[in-house]
Order: structure tokens, then C-alpha cells, then sequence
């Protein structure tokens, strides 16, 4: 059976988001992968259970509370233990019955790793091409100090689960095979805490922030992920600790668009310019170059500068700058300046084949279709 993903990461929210936050992140989704909208899609379908699956669990402030603190587990009764060790003690269990084998109250309870924590990170695209490092706040779950992490008030400590009896897990007999589950009273803790602390209200952990340091290669793109190992939440009863994943996302440039390793530029070139060429300074992301307009360039031209893009960080080679040439029309003419204009057009006119082509071609084209 695959493994259930982090609800958060479903929603693709931080750990500490909101409610309205939660529930923005839902209808997105839902409006997405709805079956109605996705006829015949089974990934589609598949994804709209999963979504309203961790909308249902976070929305509700008791069920959230219980997954933060345990996981799967905490909101799963059904949920086994970690990896092939639930498999392992169910078939213990099995043959534990058939040759008359017990275990005593000081079984193992189960041991969960940590849920993975995904945060979002925002970053400019001058920092996607070189690669920055920088440091992110991020919520966290830490043992409680004032309990030193059993739950348990001062001068008490956790009880073995009478339902259980300390096994984390209790059997459902049927005929003859015995089916293993997490228990429900503990969540597989195996203890239970009569008297709980008044820090941390018996969860044994207590809400925190934690300053992380992220460094990012050169060349990431939009969606990429970082995994910090190590730095998700902590496991429970000694399992292992989650990971954090760092969502990249990039911000809009004002200037250039990406295109994998390519870059894309709108140039704006006067109409002078563009009719008689001469030299325009373009931006870079390593500063200013030089390019060259040669006469009766077109609106629509795309110039090439060959290694100006960014070097991905799979790439070999550095991507390049597309500039697309976009001639830009006057405004604001003075009465000299439009009496001028006048003029060149009624010049322009008497020969427009030869100054005009695309405009003439255009034309007759036109009258073609208009005439039988």
C-alpha cells in the first residue's frame, strides 16, 4: 500500500497556515481535479480524494491537533506501524496465538517517523541564476522542557495503556488470523497520561520557530525543491525525524520572462531607429550590452545573445537572450512634429510598393478577397 502523503504537502500550505489559507488551497484544487471536469481522468479523481481528504483532517481543529502531534496515526485508527515493522508484529502476533506465546506489558509501542515539512520560499530571478543563501523562520514541534517530553504533570509520569496493555497496538481476532491495529486510546504510544502537563497538555511537545540557513545552487528554476534532511518534524517514540522540503517559487522579473535556461526580453525601438538602425543598450543579468539594430528592422525581429541566459543546475551550457523587438509608435507629437509626419506619409504614399511592402502586399491581398 502506498504511503500517505503529509496533508500539508497535499494542500501545499505551510505548517502553520490558517484557515482561510487551508481553505483557498482546497477549492483551488478541487475546482481542478474535480471529477467533473476530469471525466475518465483516474489520477484526477485520485487527487480530488486526496485533497478532500487533508482539507477534512486540517479544517478541523481537534483532527489537525492529533495529526501535528502524531501523524497518520494520530487521525487513522487503522494506520499500522512504520515500515515492515507493523507487518513484522502482525505476523508475530499470528503465530504468537497459534503456539500460545504472550507479550508482556514492556512490548515495543509503535515508532513513527516524523511528518516532512514543506515551506515556501519566494526568490528573485537574479538569485535563481546565481544561487543565494539566505534564512528562513519556520514553525516546529520541540520537546516540552517543562515535562522534558513525557506529557505528564510534574512529579507524575505516563501509565501503561490499559487497552493495549503497552503494546501501542491491539488484535481483532478473525476466525483464524488475528488483525493488528493501532490502538486508539494511545495512538500507539503504549502510555497514557492521567494527570497531563499544563505546558504542553500532554503532547510531550510544544510549538516552536526554528532559523534554518538554505543555500541555493545556481541556476533553479520555479518548482524546484530543496531538501533539508533532518529538519522536519520529530519522530515519535525514538522514530526517525521528517525532512523539510523548500519550495522554490520566483518571482515575475520586470524585465525578462524564462524559458528553461533561455531568457526573453520585450525591446522597445523607436521608429527612427527601427527605420534607419543604430545601437541600443540592452540589460543583462550580468549588466549592460551593447546591440546593434541594423536599418528597416520590423516590429516582431528577434535578436539572439548568445550565452546571456543562465546555466540551469542540470544544464552544460549557458542558455541565451531573446530580445524581441517591439517599435514603438510616438505620442505626445508637437504640431511641428505631426506637420513632419504628414509629410513623410504623403512621400511614403506615392511609392508605397517600394516603402511600404507589407503594407501593399496586405492591401491586395484584401481586394482579392472582397472580389469575385
Amino acid at each position: 500500500m502506498a504511503t500517505k502523503r503529509d496533508y500539508y504537502e497535499v494542500l501545499g500550505v505551510n505548517r502553520d497556515a490558517d484557515e482561510e489559507a487551508i481553505k483557498k488551497a482546497y477549492r483551488r484544487l478541487a475546482m481542478k481535479h474535480h471529477p467533473d471536469r476530469n471525466a475518465g481522468d483516474k489520477t484526477a479523481e485520485d487527487k480530488f480524494k486526496e485533497a478532500k481528504e487533508a482539507y477534512e483532517m486540517l479544517s478541523d481543529a481537534d483532527k489537525r491537533a492529533a495529526y501535528d502531534r502524531h501523524g497518520h496515526a494520530g487521525v487513522d485508527p487503522s494506520a499500522g506501524a512504520a515500515g515492515m515493522g507493523g507487518f513484522g508484529d502482525a505476523f508475530g502476533d499470528i503465530f504468537g496465538d497459534i503456539f500460545g506465546q504472550q507479550r508482556g506489558g514492556g512490548g515495543r509501542s509503535s515508532v513513527y517517523r516524523g511528518a516532512d515539512l514543506r515551506y515556501n520560499l519566494e526568490i528573485t530571478l537574479e538569485q535563481a541564476a546565481r544561487g543565494t543563501e539566505t534564512k528562513i523562520r519556520i514553525p516546529t514541534q520541540q520537546p516540552c522542557t517543562t515535562c522534558s517530553g513525557t506529557g505528564a504533570k510534574a512529579g507524575t509520569k505516563p501509565v501503561t495503556c490499559t487497552t493495549c496493555q503497552g503494546h501501542g497496538q491491539v488484535r481483532m481476532q478473525q476466525g483464524f488470523f488475528s488483525v493488528q491495529q493501532t490502538c486508539p486510546k494511545c495512538h500507539g504510544t503504549g502510555k497514557t497520561i492521567a494527570d497531563a502537563c499544563g505546558t504542553c497538555h500532554g503532547a510531550g511537545r510544544v510549538k516552536s520557530n526554528k532559523t534554518l540557513s538554505v543555500k541555493i545552487p545556481a541556476g533553479v528554476d520555479e518548482g524546484d525543491r530543496i531538501r533539508l534532511a533532518g529538519e522536519g518534524e520529530p519522530g515519535v517514540n525514538g522514530g526517525p525525524t521528517g525532512d523539510l522540503y523548500v519550495q522554490l517559487q520566483v518571482k515575475a522579473h520586470g524585465v525578462f520572462q524564462r524559458d528553461g535556461d533561455h531568457l526573453h526580453c520585450e525591446m522597445p525601438v523607436s521608429f527612427t531607429i527601427a527605420a534607419l538602425g543604430g545601437d541600443i543598450a540592452i540589460p543583462t543579468l550580468d549588466g549592460t550590452a551593447t546591440l546593434k539594430i541594423p536599418a528597416e528592422t520590423q516590429s516582431g525581429k528577434v535578436f539572439r545573445l548568445r550565452g546571456k541566459g543562465i546555466k540551469g543546475v542540470r544544464s552544460h551550457a549557458v542558455g541565451d537572450l531573446h530580445c524581441h523587438v517591439v517599435v514603438e509608435t510616438p505620442v505626445n507629437l508637437t504640431e511641428h512634429q505631426k506637420e513632419l509626419m504628414r509629410e513623410f506619409e504623403a512621400i511614403s504614399s506615392k511609392d508605397r510598393e517600394r516603402h511600404n511592402p507589407k503594407s501593399k502586399s496586405w492591401f491586395d491581398k484584401v481586394k482579392e478577397f472582397f472580389e469575385p
